[in-house]
This record gives C-alpha cells, structure tokens and sequence, in this order.
C-alpha cells in the first residue's frame, strides 16, 4: 500500500485516473470540473451541505484532481493555464494523449495534439466546444451512488435520469479533427477542414455528424468558406487498401451505404453560440444562400433526394444546452420548420414514401396470397366433389384407393372392384372365394386312373 501511496501520492485509483484520461484525450483542454461532469455525474449532487458554491465544487472535483495531480506526476498531464473566472485548464502532454489512445481504444495517430497554451487567450472557443459536447452527451447519475443524499437531492437525479437521452458515450467523440482535401490524414495539406467535433453513435441513430461551433464573430461569407473545405473533403476520392477508390471519410468512419442515387455526404451540423457581435439570425440567412449549391435536394415524387449533397443544419447553444439532441431545435437549410436531430440529419418524407411503398407491397402480397389460398381451396373443394363413394357402405375413398381406380397403361391389371372401397373390397373378394364350389376328392383320383393305365400301356410296348 505504502508502494502505491509513493506511486501516486494523491492516491487516485486507476479508474479515476483512466476517465480523466479519456475525457482529456477528446476534449484536449478541460477544467476538473468539466471532467468530473462527465466523468462522473453523480458527484454533480453530492456535498450540497457545503457552505459555498466554491467549497461544493471543491468537494465534488477533489478526487479528478487528485488523479490529475497523480498523471501530472507521470509526466501525462499539465496545466493549460487559467480561464478568467479563475477555474485552471488542464491537457495532456504527448505521452499522455498516447496513454489516453489506448484507453480510448483509437489509434495514436487520430488523437491530434497537446493543446498546450490554449488557456493564455481564454479558451473561449475550446470551452464552448465542451460545453455542446457536454450538452450533446447529457451524462446521467447513477442513482446507487445517491442512495444516502437527502430527498431533494434524489429527485433531481431522478429528474435528470427521466429526462431525453444524449448520444452515444463519451468515446463517441472527437475534437480538432483535420479534415485533409489534400495531404494525408496524418499530415493534412492546404484547403482542408477541421471539425470542431466529430460524433460517431451509430447505436443511437448518428453514424457520422461533424460540428462546427461559432461564437457569433464570423460572417457568413468566413463560415461558407468553412463549408466549403467540408464539401470539398466530402468530395475526395482515395485508394482504400483494397485498392478500390471510396470517399477519403469512409476510409476512416463507418456510414450504412444510402439508397442507390441517393448517397448525401455525411450531415454538419452548425452550433451557435450567441457571445460575439453578430446576429446569428442574420449570418444564418445569409449563410444558406451562399452554400445553396452544396445542400439543396433534388425533388422525387413528393420528397427530395440529396445524391452527393452535404446536409447542414443549425440550432443554438442555448438550445442544444436546454434540450439536448431530442429536441425539435434544430433547421436544416431547406426545410421550414425545427426538427430533432435524427430527422433533420434524414430524410423523413423519403422515409415515409418508402413505408408506404413497403406497405402497399405488402398489401399486395398478402392479397395474392389470399386469392392463391382461395383457388387452392377452390380446387380442393372440386376435388372432394369428385371423390368416389364406395357403392357399398357409402364411405369416401381415400386417396391411394382413387388413384388405383384410376385408368392405367395396357400392360397394368384392371381392377376388379372399382366402385368398392378396400375394406368392402376385401369383405367382397372373400365373399366370392368362399362361394366358390370344391371339386369331389374322387372325381380327382378317377382322373388320375386312366393316365397310369396309359402310361402302363405305353411302358410294356416299349418294353416289347
């Protein structure tokens, strides 16, 4: 014990130390308290007889500090600097981000880079980005852990616990991932993207969303740009290493294959942060008329397919942080009215065209099954009409006894009792064998005489 006191001398558990790990390998920069919230929610509701707010957050982050002092000691993880409230940022140094890889389950080589001095300009824009990963993932409570909290503590846990789900886990997300239209993935050329966030939970409906948070300090005409770097790495072909060319993404994501015709690049989705001097209302008018070209559908028969066009949608933070991804918060350009994400992200009249489809061939199906069971029962009835009766007791033949009354080729004996059916059959053919007459005995033997007489005769001649 006293080997892993000296080991880690604030003495945080593997599994702390792994979850900072983790949340710092997706977020690169966080605060403990952002840790700890994702981490682990629970502690959210505890040590509410504190005092202060101050001394409450104290208490509830003390043990992710203590893990974060641990790495630190390890030389896996550093301080980021400090946010203006006071709060410090920590990150991860290059060993860190590899330890963090494997505890993530990903490759070292899709982790980025330390973000080391994020915190000497104020981190507005990486704290923003956790702030809508946190809203995205709405982390719950396990309520075991609460089990001694008072009353009140418990039924906002509860609450928290009832309320819509989030998406996937916090494995499910990536931060600052390059999106190369030229160079590789490791060492991207000019003209590509970056994400601010990427999600992956195909278990929940997202196989691929990237998010690019605003802060309201950029015009429309900077975020189109934006947008289009996304269309044109969307739009890149590259060997895979089967040798077929597939779109640069899909060698590193998994999507479902679309609809033959119908094959949209995967969605992106913008998130608006109202802090800047800009009217998000405003940019976001201006924003779908100059990228019309890259979103708008190809209308079909009462809903528009979108065959290699890059879905975008919007919403706000406060929005995002209110409601979570199973809000009707979010507007797909093109669309008129607030959707969930599933749908603005789908095609729900597409959708619902294909039920229909399915259902009237279905329908159909099942009636020209019917009308087969119809005719069939049709024939089987006809059928039973013609069946023989047996002229005797009346009774049905069965089938083997119809066919051998049927007509057969030259060569095949007649049947001697066609109207008969074989119990009566057998009552008649043993009728007819004990009505037949016996020969006398004698009759037999005076047969017999003249033969040997003859043959007698016949045997002294020769003898002669």
């Amino acid at each position: 014990m006293a080997g892993k006191r000296e080991e880690n001398p604030a003495g945080s558990s593997n599994n702390l130390r792994g979850d900072v790990l983790r949340v710092l390998g997706v977020l690169k920069v966080a605060t403990v308290e952002q840790i700890q919230q994702i981490a682990a929610p629970h502690l959210s509701y505890r040590h509410t007889d504190k005092p202060t707010p101050s001394k409450r957050k104290q208490a509830r982050t003390a043990s992710h500090t203590g893990a974060l002092s641990d790495l630190r000691k390890h030389g896996l993880a550093e301080s980021g600097g400090q946010l203006p409230g006071g709060d410090r940022l920590r990150n991860l140094t290059p060993m860190g981000l590899k330890a963090a890889a494997r505890e993530l389950g990903r490759p070292v080589g899709e982790m980025g880079d330390p973000a080391r001095g994020a915190g000497r300009t104020g981190a507005s824009h990486p704290m923003t980005v956790n702030e809508a990963v946190l809203a995205f993932l709405r982390p719950k409570p396990d309520l075991a852990q609460l089990a001694n909290e008072p009353a009140d503590v418990r039924a906002a846990a509860q609450a928290a616990v009832d309320a819509p789900a989030g998406l996937g886990a916090i494995a499910s997300y990536a931060t600052e991932v390059a999106l190369p239209a030229t160079g590789t993935w490791s060492n991207p050329g000019k003209g590509g993207a970056q994400a601010d966030i990427v999600i992956t939970a195909p278990e929940d409906g997202v196989p691929l969303l990237f998010v690019e948070i605003d802060n309201c300090f950029e015009s429309a005409h900077v975020l189109a740009a934006k947008i289009d770097k996304y269309m044109r790495f969307c739009q890149r072909k590259v060997k895979d290493v089967d040798g077929k060319e597939r779109p640069m993404w899909r060698t590193r994501w998994w999507v479902p294959d679309g609809r033959h015709g119908d094959q949209p690049h995967p969605p992106l989705l913008l998130v608006f942060n109202r802090v800047g001097p800009r009217n998000p209302n405003t940019v976001i008018a201006q924003l779908a008329e100059l990228t019309h070209r890259h979103w708008q559908g190809f209308a079909h028969d009462g809903f528009h397919t979108y065959d290699g066009k890059l879905p975008i949608v919007v919403t706000s933070m406060k929005q995002l942080k209110e409601h979570g991804p199973a809000g009707a918060i979010f507007r797909r350009f093109g669309r008129p009215h607030n959707q969930t994400l599933l749908e603005a992200i789908g095609n729900p009249r597409r959708e619902a065209a294909d039920a229909r489809r399915q259902a009237e061939y279905e329908a159909r199906q099942r009636e020209h099954k019917e009308e087969l069971r119809r005719i069939a029962a049709q024939r089987r009835a006809e059928r039973e009409a013609r069946r023989p009766v047996c002229a005797d007791c009346g009774t049905r033949f069965t089938d083997e006894r119809w066919k051998a009354i049927e007509p057969a080729g030259w060569g095949a004996p007649r049947e001697t009792h066609p109207h008969l059916c074989d119990e009566c059959k057998q009552c008649a053919i043993t009728a007819e064998r004990e009505a037949e007459p016996t020969p006398p005995v004698r009759q037999v033997q005076d047969q017999a005489v003249p033969e040997q007489k003859a043959g007698a005769t016949w045997l002294s001649r020769f003898r002669s």
